[in-house]
């Protein structure tokens, strides 16, 4: 009777911690893959011409980078 006993409660402890294990919130989370995706995003974002169109509108005209360079002639 008590071996019966031992192997439910060494069984039972370890169903309740593979339980725990899996209903976890960040199990299936990894924060690696979702910096690399919305890194993604902003490049897309940032290469696409309605974007650099976008950017160009934005600048304020004492901005350095909207200046013209070379002969003004």
């Amino acid at each position: 009777m008590i071996d019966y006993f031992a192997l439910a409660l060494g069984h039972g402890l370890i169903a309740i911690a593979l339980l725990r294990l899996v209903l976890r919130d960040g199990l299936d989370t990894d924060p690696l893959i979702e910096q690399m995706a919305s890194d993604t995003k902003a490049n897309r974002k940032a290469n696409s011409g309605t974007a650099r169109s976008a950017a160009r509108r934005a600048r304020k005209p004492d901005d350095p980078a909207t200046q013209q360079h070379g002969d003004s002639a």
